[in-house]
């Protein structure tokens, strides 16, 4: 992680990284979980600023009801890359969260 960065997007690092292979986070879960629930719009462009260049699983965090909102071609990629870990889909572009949410503690990060 680069030094310049805020801890905000330090934290929201740490999270997305530890999602683990065939779970999801929604970004307003990562948010909370990296110390910002309001920050879940913060969440989306350090994901899409960062994702490639810190290879962090952006496939792995989703919109609040689950639901892929990436654009085309990034939501088949997207989609792709779930169904290859296991996540299950209850239509083509929403995962089942209710059994592929990461069930995380909210201080397991950061108090």
């Amino acid at each position: 992680m680069k030094e310049d960065w805020s801890p905000f997007t330090k934290r929201v690092c740490t999270v997305i990284a530890a999602v683990p292979h065939g779970r999801v986070v929604t970004y307003g879960q990562a948010a909370r979980l990296a110390g910002n629930p309001k920050g879940a719009r913060q969440v989306a462009r350090i994901l899409h600023t960062l994702s490639d260049s810190q290879k962090l699983p952006w496939h792995r965090v989703l919109s609040s009801g689950g639901y892929i909102r990436t654009p085309y071609p990034s939501n088949e990629i997207q989609r792709s890359e779930l169904l290859s870990e296991g996540v299950v889909f209850v239509s083509e572009f929403k995962v089942a969260l209710d059994c592929c949410q990461w069930d995380v503690p909210y201080n397991r990060f950061f108090s």
